[in-house]
C-alpha cells in the first residue's frame, strides 16, 4: 500500500456523520451554493494537521495528486497542506528546481481547492511566498485575478498577496482590489476586505485610507466592512456613511 492510499483509508475510517453534516451546510453545499456537491468526512481541521505531520517526510508529487483527485474536502485539504510542507522541503534544502515544480504543480491544480479553507490555508505560504521571493513574477497573480468566472483562481490572487503584504509590499494587492471592486462575488469581497485590513494592520493604514477615500462611493459593502474593522469608530462610521 502507497502512502496515498495509507492516507485516505486512515482518513475514511475518521468519517464523523454528524459533524459531516455540519461542514456540508458551513461550507455551502447545497444546490447553487459555491461549495455545491462537494462532500466531507466531518474531520476537524487540527486532525487532519496532525494526519499531515505524520507522513510529510514521505509524500511525494505522485501521492499528493492521488489525493487532491479525492471527493472528500479534508482528503484534498490534506493533499495541499502536504503540498504546502514540500514547498517548505524544497526551501530548506535550497533546490530552487524543485519548488518551481511544486509551484507549476499547486497552478495546475488551483481548481481542486474548490472552497475558501483551501485557498487560505495554503496559498500565500505557497505560490505569494514564492512570488515574494521572485520578484518579478507578480503577472502570475494578475494574470489568476483577471480569470472571470474561476472564482477560485481570483481568491487565489488576492489570498497570495498576504504574503508579501507581511513584508510591507502592499502595490499589488491594491492592484488587484482595485479589478474586484466591481465582482459579483461575496467570497471575493470578504478575501479582498481582509487583505485591505491586512494592510492596515501592518504599516499601511495611510495607503489604505487613500485607497478607500478613491473607491468607498463604488467597493461592496462586505468588502469595505471587511477592511475597516479595525478603524476607530468614528472612522468606521466615516467610511460607511459615504
Amino acid at each position: 500500500m502507497n502512502i496515498s492510499e495509507e492516507i485516505i483509508r486512515e482518513m475514511e475510517s475518521l468519517y464523523d456523520k454528524q459533524q459531516s453534516a455540519h461542514h456540508a451546510r458551513f461550507f455551502k453545499t447545497g444546490k447553487g451554493e459555491y461549495g455545491e456537491g462537494d462532500k466531507f468526512l466531518g474531520i476537524k481541521v487540527p486532525v487532519t494537521r496532525a494526519i499531515v505531520k505524520k507522513y510529510r517526510n514521505e509524500i511525494t508529487l505522485t501521492d499528493i495528486d492521488k489525493l487532491l483527485e479525492s471527493e472528500w474536502h479534508e482528503i484534498r485539504l490534506a493533499g495541499f497542506l502536504l503540498l504546502l510542507e514540500l514547498y517548505k522541503r524544497s526551501l530548506k534544502e535550497k533546490d530552487p528546481e524543485l519548488a518551481q515544480v511544486m509551484i507549476k504543480f499547486y497552478l495546475d491544480n488551483i481548481e481542486k481547492g474548490n472552497n475558501w479553507d483551501l485557498v487560505d490555508l495554503v496559498s500565500c505560504y505557497i505560490l505569494g511566498d514564492w512570488i515574494l521571493r521572485h520578484p518579478g513574477n507578480e503577472k502570475i497573480l494578475i494574470e489568476l485575478s483577471e480569470m472571470g468566472g474561476y472564482l477560485w483562481h481570483q481568491r487565489v490572487a488576492i489570498v497570495s498577496t498576504f504574503a508579501l503584504i507581511r513584508a510591507g509590499k502592499f502595490d499589488l494587492t491594491f492592484k488587484i482590489a482595485e479589478k474586484y471592486l466591481s465582482h459579483s462575488h461575496d467570497l471575493i469581497h470578504k478575501a479582498t476586505g481582509w487583505m485591505l485590513r491586512e494592510v492596515g494592520k501592518r504599516g499601511g493604514k495611510n495607503e489604505l485610507v487613500r485607497f478607500l477615500e478613491k473607491h468607498k462611493s463604488i467597493m461592496p459593502r462586505t468588502m469595505l466592512r471587511y477592511a475597516i474593522e479595525k478603524f476607530p469608530e468614528e472612522e468606521r462610521k466615516y467610511f460607511m456613511s459615504k
